[in-house]
């Protein structure tokens, strides 16, 4: 490897989240803030947020529910 071409790597980086869960990574940043960790994301926490702007899934359902079924004719 070329000698001065990599940056530092920190072995004891610091990450906070906002939801003020902190951890230790490695990384080339000392200090790293983040929006969404492991304890506060939906995928691994397992509670799901549906956040539905005005209303689209009621919407949605409404209009699914008012369709009318296609009725296939059958051939003779």
């Amino acid at each position: 490897m070329k000698t001065d071409i990599h940056p530092k790597y920190y072995t004891d980086a610091k990450v906070t989240c906002s939801c003020g869960n902190k951890f230790i990574v490695g990384s080339t940043q000392k200090e790293i803030n983040v929006e969404i960790c492991s304890d506060c994301h939906p995928f691994f926490t397992g509670n799901e947020k549906v956040i539905d702007a005005a209303g689209r899934v009621e919407r949605f359902k409404a209009r699914k529910a008012a369709a009318k079924p296609k009725v296939s004719k059958a051939k003779k």
